[in-house]
């Protein structure tokens, strides 16, 4: 009876808990409700207590409220600026704020009744000039304030979500606005080379963690007016901004409309990456088929902008997410377009194959060792006999110890240091592979079977089209372990079935393969570069032709389009 009390936990029912109470706080069970002020006011003491309290300075180290005295037309101001430490650019502030509002120059110290002339013209010999009377807000932010980004702002909510994104905010007295002052200046990654999507033939340039450094890289790439950047907000704390990227005269309306209005309806307290994102608006994830398409490679997603696709960017996140997505998509890389058209579609079909082989090889292999042993020639079938009349274990069990085994080495490879990660595969392909057939717990011809499954999941361009195929390999594994080859094609025409139902923002997701397209050349492999004059049917576009008929004019000079 001792011992069961000393090891095992009963709980209580009830819980006493004293608190400490000098009789000055009294704690109530009723909430109260504090509603809190939506506008500046212009008093600068109210604002400055109302900042001091929302951001509570008094234990945040790194809130600084800098409280000075601004000269304006010969006059003194009190005011106050808002940033946060680590986020702003000092120099910026010193230089191009403060020095120009405290320290006396021309413009502040001006004592005269002077009013502004905003126009002037000349009619019959007369003079018209239209004067606009001295305001102060409008005098501190022409006259006053060099800095190259100031807005106006009566809002707090406004104005805190951008003293959060590294701006600084200004309070005057008298006034009832606030100046929102772009001063950012936090430390960012430089662009680097793409780490997880290899460049053969293109730009050596991926995205950042920072969101205008990413939308720059678009522009870059793009360079047209017709791009449109729209800046979101998501997520109740975070306030993460999020861009939609779209070219106007190219991309459809109802498609922008439509993924705006799914980014618009996002009631999540907070957003953190791309690949949350991903997950709050596709249609649905039922097969976990990827509908989204993520890449790190500016040149990618600017390629698919021109397409007639919608990118979106978040802050903090360097991957972009492209919608819609078509299976196609999936086994295709930017380099293909740079290559010859044979190279590109050569490689085409070994990716192919590799799906095929990801998805289906184990399966195959597990059906004709338990049921279908007369496909095979008789000498083979006799040398896999004898591999495995040492192993122990069902075939079932064979291979999913083997496959288990490699998503182990696999995923240890991946998190483990980089300098450590390619000697665990090594270590994992050859001696425990070896150390298992010696062994007699797996036969050598299903080393060859896992080892050409792994191997064809790494010819997969997309690594989340690849994990699909990697775990739904092993529905297939049991599928032919139960029914042989029967059901192994039963669960494949039911996998089909249920692609050819997805969809990706109303688009089908086997577009370019099923159902047939309108315009010429939008299957899976490319034409030649001179050949490829449309845009996909199924994006329905607002401008569908990409070139003109005879796009090497220097080779028909005098064709016409109309000859043909």
């Amino acid at each position: 009876m001792n011992f069961k009390k000393l090891f095992t936990y009963t709980p209580k029912d009830e819980y006493h808990f004293t608190l400490l109470d000098n009789g000055a706080n009294n704690v109530s069970d009723k909430k109260e409700t504090v509603t809190e002020p939506k506008t500046v006011f212009p008093s600068l003491s109210v604002n400055l207590e109302f900042v001091k309290s929302k951001y509570n300075s008094m234990i945040n180290s790194d809130i600084i409220v800098r409280e000075f005295n601004l000269l304006a037309r010969g006059k003194q101001y009190s005011a106050f600026l808002l940033y946060i430490d680590g986020m702003i650019d000092t120099e910026i502030m010193n230089k191009f704020i403060l020095e120009p509002l405290m320290l006396r120059n021309k413009s502040n110290l001006y004592e005269f009744d002077q009013n502004r002339v905003i126009s002037e013209a000349v009619t019959n010999n007369i003079t018209v000039r239209k004067v606009k009377k001295f305001n102060l807000a409008d005098y501190i932010m022409n006259c006053l304030m060099p800095q190259n980004t100031v807005k106006k702002s009566s809002e707090f909510s406004k104005i805190f979500n951008d003293v959060n994104s590294g701006n600084c905010a200004l309070f005057i007295d008298t006034l009832n606005i606030a100046f929102d002052i772009e001063v950012k200046g936090f430390e960012k990654r430089s662009i680097e080379k793409p780490e997880n999507e290899m460049v053969i033939m293109g730009a050596h340039e991926s995205f950042v963690e920072n969101l205008r450094t990413n939308t720059s890289l678009l522009r870059r790439i793009v360079h047209n007016e017709n791009l449109v950047i729209e800046n979101i907000s998501i997520g109740k704390i975070t306030k993460t901004n999020c861009s939609l990227c779209y070219v106007k005269n190219l991309a459809n309306s109802d498609l922008v409309a439509e993924v705006s209005y799914r980014l618009n309806n996002l009631e999540v307290d907070s957003m953190l990456s791309s690949g949350q994102l991903e997950q709050m608006i596709i249609d649905n994830n039922l097969m976990s088929v990827p509908q989204v398409i993520s890449t790190e490679r500016p040149d990618k997603a600017s390629s698919y902008l021109l397409d007639g696709r919608i990118v979106l960017l978040v802050n903090g996140s360097p991957y972009s997410l492209i919608v819609p997505a078509v299976l196609t998509d999936f086994l295709s890389t930017p380099d293909d377009k740079n290559m010859k058209t044979s190279f590109s579609n050569f490689i085409k079909w070994i990716r192919i194959l590799a799906t095929f082989i990801v998805l289906l090889l184990p399966g195959l292999y597990v059906a004709i060792a338990s049921f279908h042993q007369d496909v095979l020639p008789s000498d083979l079938l006799y040398s896999i006999l004898a591999s495995r009349e040492t192993v122990p274990f069902p075939v079932i069990l064979e291979i999913l110890i083997l496959e288990i085994a490699f998503e182990l080495i696999r995923e240890a490879g991946i998190r483990v240091p980089s300098p450590i990660g390619p000697t665990i595969g090594i270590v994992g392909a050859l001696i425990i592979g070896q150390s298992a057939v010696s062994a007699g717990i797996v036969s050598p011809i299903l080393i060859i079977i896992v080892a050409m499954t792994g191997i064809a999941s790494f010819a997969i361009p997309d690594y989340s089209f690849s994990f699909h195929l990697r775990t739904y390999r092993f529905l297939f594994i049991f599928l032919g372990y139960c029914c042989g080859f029967l059901g192994i094609g039963l669960g494949f025409l039911v996998y089909i079935t249920v692609l050819c139902d997805t969809s990706s923002f109303g688009v089908p997701f086997t577009s370019g393969i099923s159902p047939l397209q309108k315009t010429v050349g939008h299957s899976y492999f490319l034409q030649p570069v001179w050949l490829r004059e449309f845009r996909a049917s199924y994006l329905d576009t607002k401008k569908e032709e990409k070139q003109e008929k005879i796009s090497m004019k220097w080779k028909y000079p005098f064709l016409k389009k109309e000859d043909l």
